[in-house]
C-alpha cells in the first residue's frame, strides 16, 4: 500500500460513523479533523489546504453536494471523496463528472477508503508542489539563476531581500556561470537605490592601462589619448550600485585606489587633485575564494576585508540538483519562445544528461543546453544499455518534474542494484547526502533491503 500521510477533513453527521472513520484514517497515518456539519468544515478551509476532503452526501443543512460545489469554487484542484448511500450513487457519478475525485458507497471496507485517500493525497501533493514551483518562477522571473526550491537558494533569496535596502558593501562568491551578476542586479533592484544607475564592470575584461581610467574617470589631457573629460564608473554609479565582477583580476595599483574610495567614499579622477564625494554601494564578485591566501594571490588582504562586510555564496548547480528540472523547464520555455519553436518532448538521452552531468558551467551552461535542445542540435550520445528508457513514450504527457522524478528513481534503483544495497557505496556513486538519499527512498517507495546481497 502507498504511503498515507497528510491532513484530511472529514464531514459526517453520524457521530458513530464519524468516529469510526476517523480512527481508521488515524491508524493509516492521516491527520484527521472531523466535523459534523459542512458549514463548519467550509469555514476552516483555505485554497492552500494541502490535504483531502472526505464528506457524506446526505446531511442536514448544507449537504455534501453543495459542500463539494463550494470547494470547487474555492479550489478546483482540492480532491473531494464523496461517501454515499446506494440511492445516492447517480448523484455521486454526476459529481465525478464535475470534478469530484472519487465516491465510495456504504457500507465500505476500510482499505477502500484508505487507498482512495492515499491516491488523492498524492495528487494533492503534486498540485501543491507545482504551485510552489510556479510561485518560485514568478518571484524571480527573468532572474533564472536564482530559481530554486532547495534550502540554499531559499536562504540566498531571503538574505538578498534582508540586506538589499542597506548600504552595506557585498562580496558575492560563486563559480563561473552561477549567476553573480543576477545577485548584484537584484540587490540593486530591491533597494532604495533602484532609481539610480546600476553600473557593471568586468575587471578581468580590461587591460591594466585602461581600468583605472574606467573606474576613476579622467580629465582632458590626463594621459596620451585622453582628449576630453570622462566620468568614471565609480562616480557614475553614485546613488546607485557599482558591480565589480572578477575583482580578483583588478591590478594592484587600482586596488590601492579602490581601497581609499571604499574607506572615504570619495573619488579623485586622473589628471586632477579635485576630490568628489560619492554615494557608493559596491557589490564585488569573485570566482575564487578570496579568503584563502593560497587562492587570493596578489589580491590585497585589506581590500578583501573591506569588501567582506557581507559575503553571499551561490551554490554550484551540482550541489542543488533538485533545482535542475525547474531551471531547465524555464530555459526550455524561454528558448522555444525566442526561436519561435514548440517546446520539444525530451528524449531519454536528454533526461539522462540532466541528471548525470556535473554542469561545470552552472546555470549558464544549462541555459545554453536548453537552447540546443530546442533547436534540435544537441547530441548527448547513445544511452547505456541499462538506461531505463523503455517507458519514455508513455511519459510524454508528464510534466518535466514528473519525468525527472521517474528518471531519478530509476537511477537510484540501478545504483542500489549495482552496489548490492550498500549505502556507503551508493551514496558515493550518487554524490548526495545521506539524509537526501533516505528522503528519496521514502519518496519513491524504494526498500533498500530488496537490493542487499542474497
Amino acid at each position: 500500500m502507498m504511503e498515507a500521510t497528510g491532513p484530511v477533513i472529514l464531514v459526517d453527521d453520524d457521530d458513530d460513523l464519524r468516529r469510526a472513520v476517523s480512527q481508521t484514517l488515524d491508524l493509516a497515518g492521516f491527520t484527521v479533523t472531523a466535523f459534523a456539519r459542512a458549514t463548519e468544515a467550509l469555514a476552516s478551509l483555505t485554497p492552500d489546504f494541502p490535504g483531502v476532503i472526505i464528506t457524506d452526501i446526505r446531511m442536514p443543512g448544507m449537504d455534501g453536494l453543495e459542500f463539494f460545489k463550494r470547494i470547487v469554487a474555492m479550489d478546483g484542484d482540492l480532491p473531494v471523496i464523496l461517501v454515499t448511500g446506494h440511492g445516492d450513487i447517480p448523484m455521486a457519478v454526476a459529481a465525478l463528472q464535475q470534478g469530484a475525485y472519487d465516491f465510495i458507497a456504504k457500507p465500505f471496507p476500510a482499505d477502500r477508503l484508505v487507498q482512495s485517500a492515499a491516491r488523492a493525497m498524492e495528487k494533492r501533493r503534486l498540485v501543491m508542489e507545482n504551485r510552489a514551483l510556479k510561485r518560485a518562477a514568478e518571484q524571480v522571473e527573468g532572474d533564472a539563476p536564482l530559481i530554486g526550491q532547495t534550502p540554499a537558494m531559499e536562504r540566498l533569496r531571503n538574505t538578498l531581500r534582508h540586506i538589499a535596502n542597506t548600504d552595506v558593501d557585498v562580496l558575492v562568491a560563486g563559480e563561473t556561470g552561477s549567476g553573480k551578476e543576477v545577485v548584484a542586479t537584484l540587490l540593486h533592484r530591491w533597494s532604495r537605490r533602484a532609481n539610480g544607475h546600476f553600473v557593471a564592470l568586468n575587471c578581468g575584461a580590461l587591460p591594466d592601462s585602461v581600468i583605472e581610467a574606467e573606474l576613476f574617470g579622467h580629465e582632458a589631457g590626463a594621459f596620451t589619448g585622453a582628449q576630453k573629460k570622462r566620468v568614471g564608473r565609480i562616480e557614475y554609479s553614485s546613488g546607485g550600485t557599482l558591480f565589480l565582477d572578477e575583482i580578483e583580476s583588478m591590478p594592484l595599483s587600482a586596488q590601492v585606489k579602490m581601497l581609499r574610495v571604499l574607506e572615504r567614499r570619495e573619488v579623485s579622477p586622473l589628471g586632477t587633485n579635485e576630490v568628489r564625494p560619492v554615494d557608493l554601494r559596491v557589490v564585488a564578485a569573485a570566482k575564487i575564494d578570496l579568503g584563502n591566501p593560497a587562492e587570493r594571490g596578489d589580491f590585497r588582504e585589506d581590500l578583501y576585508y573591506r569588501l567582506n562586510v557581507v559575503t553571499l555564496t551561490i551554490p554550484p548547480l551540482r550541489e542543488r540538483r533538485d533545482d535542475i528540472p525547474l531551471l531547465f523547464s524555464h530555459f526550455l520555455t524561454r528558448a522555444a519562445a525566442r526561436f519561435n519553436r514548440d517546446v520539444p518532448s525530451l528524449s531519454a538521452g536528454v533526461l539522462r544528461h540532466l541528471t548525470a552531468h556535473d554542469w561545470p558551467g552552472n546555470v549558464r551552461e544549462l541555459g545554453h543546453f536548453a537552447e540546443r535542445v530546442v533547436l534540435g542540435v544537441e547530441d548527448v550520445g547513445p544511452l547505456p544499455a541499462t538506461s531505463p528508457s523503455a517507458n519514455l513514450s508513455a511519459l510524454a504527457s508528464d510534466t518535466l518534474p514528473e519525468r525527472m522524478d521517474r528518471h531519478e528513481e530509476a537511477i537510484i534503483r540501478e545504483t542500489l542494484e549495482s552496489n548490492e544495497g550498500d549505502v556507503a557505496a551508493t551514496l558515493q556513486a550518487l554524490g548526495i547526502a545521506r539524509k537526501t538519499f533516505y528522503d528519496k527512498l521514502t519518496r519513491y517507495g524504494i526498500n533498500r533491503a530488496d537490493y542487499k546481497r542474497r
